[in-house]
């Protein structure tokens, strides 16, 4: 049916390019967003208390979509201070250190175990985690910084992030902006990312073996000991025993985790509770452990330090998140039923109108997700476009009739893989320190890869919607 459209529906298209824009030109997008927001409510209220309470009531309505998102987030962060201040982390990583005994092993071990840490830990944990142990172990056997810092950064920030696959955080809110299941994008996304994941990494690894051959990046003098761990003194208050026992519970029990998972066919939310409920109870008998009868102030202090790492990295999504859940069920939930009679919402009615006025195929609906979520990466979180790639791919796929999650797993993609991230130098910030290498060098030997990357996934994703 089709919905004629109002002044709503083109403030609401108007906005999404000027957010566009203003990532084009790398400028924060959060204050556009809360205008939209309020020119919104004002042209459906036409009362300015009415607009102006609904910025605020939009933000709630974000939060709380976002929230359990954040909260996985902040307790696997936290858990993951107290593993990294006690050295249990060591243990759990130094077996794969007798495994890397060339250059090529380095690149392939430090990556692969990259990617499987971002999955439970997300990427940023996992870079301390990593880095501590295997940096050094890496440049002994004839692997530069470089090549530590890239491997680090195509598997943890690329692969990992933009499928996240178990505490999925980034296809629940693409999902919940496509208005689709979670399970749905994730199914869509895992061609796609495996077809990205193995181009980028072996296209890197080559120019990686190519540059070492020909002497263009070399093994200099870098120190072996590059990564200084915070709070050095908490390495030794659990006993090397108890460092080995719990470095082999704790990947057994996240095993555990995967197990009940499949068998209990759970996902989403029930399975990110699980991860996060699983996670609490390690960094309490931990810090147990490790604090004894200061435990209970100390639980209280890690949760916190996530608690703030968590609002910390979602605290520019949520006003992005705010404006584009107002294109879906959002709008009635803050402004009231402003919108016609037979109204989807928003972004659906824009859908409508465009398939019965452009002719779009999967073709373009491809392209155009990919340079969608590219841009909306620009701005270097990965994670605050997102919501609009997701927007888009519905608005794409009612047109197109088809392909809703594809298009959808397209923007997350591109979206992760620019700024989340492996192309926007102050993304990639945390690895480069980690290695000591130049963000902007890590950028570059990132570029081709990644670019090639997502041109061969956009063709792949043309002939599966």
């Amino acid at each position: 049916m089709l919905v004629e459209l109002n002044l709503l529906h083109w403030i609401y298209l108007l906005f999404i390019f000027a957010i566009l824009g203003f990532m084009i030109a790398k400028r924060d997008t959060s204050l556009v967003c809360i205008l939209g927001i309020f020119v919104l409510g004002f042209v459906s209220t036409h009362s300015l208390s009415e607009s102006v309470m609904g910025i605020f009531n939009s933000f709630i309505y974000a939060i709380v979509e976002l929230i359990g998102t954040i909260l996985i987030i902040s307790v696997i962060v936290g858990m993951s201070n107290i593993l990294t201040k006690t050295g249990i982390n060591q243990i759990m990583i130094l077996p794969f250190t007798k495994l890397i005994k060339t250059p090529s092993l380095a690149y392939w071990i430090i990556g692969i175990l990259m990617m499987i840490i971002s999955w439970f830990f997300w990427p940023s944990p996992a870079v301390a985690l990593i880095g501590i142990v295997l940096l050094p172990v890496a440049i002994e056997v004839g692997l530069p910084a470089i090549g530590v810092a890239v491997a680090m950064n195509l598997f943890g920030h690329g692969i990992a992030l933009s499928s996240d696959f178990v505490i999925q955080g980034a296809p629940k809110l693409t999902s919940d902006a496509a208005s689709l299941p979670i399970s749905e994008v994730i199914s869509a996304s895992i061609p796609l990312i495996l077809i990205m994941g193995i181009v980028t990494t072996v296209l890197a690894f080559i120019f990686l073996k190519r540059d070492l051959k020909r002497g263009i990046i070399k093994v200099g003098d870098e120190k072996r000991e590059k990564v200084i761990k915070d709070n050095e003194d908490y390495v030794d208050i659990i006993s090397l025993k108890s460092k080995k026992v719990f470095a082999i519970l704790i990947p057994i029990i996240f095993l555990m985790d995967i197990i009940i998972m499949i068998r209990a066919n759970l996902q989403g939310e029930d399975a990110t509770a699980l991860i996060g409920g699983t996670a609490i109870f390690i960094l309490i008998i931990v810090s147990i452990k490790a604090h004894k009868n200061k435990a209970i102030e100390k639980i209280t202090l890690y949760l916190v330090d996530g608690l703030q790492f968590g609002f910390k990295v979602f605290g520019p999504v949520i006003p992005v998140a705010a404006f584009f859940y107002l294109g879906s069920d959002g709008f009635i939930e803050v402004f009231g039923d402003f919108l016609p009679s037979n109204s989807q919402g928003l972004v659906n009615d824009l859908g409508i109108a465009l398939a019965n006025s452009v002719p779009l195929s999967p073709a373009v609906g491809s392209i155009t997700l990919i340079v969608v979520g590219g841009i909306t990466g620009l701005d270097g979180s990965g994670f605050s476009g997102i919501s609009l790639a997701g927007s888009v791919a519905r608005l794409f796929g009612t047109a197109i009739g088809k392909g809703t999650a594809v298009l959808t797993a397209l923007g997350q993609i591109s979206a992760i893989w620019v700024g989340g991230g492996t192309l926007v130098p102050w993304a990639l910030i945390p690895v480069a320190a980690i290695c000591d290498v130049d963000p902007f060098e890590l950028a570059r030997r990132n570029f081709v890869p990644v670019i090639v990357g997502l041109m061969v996934t956009t063709i792949v994703g043309i002939f599966m919607i």
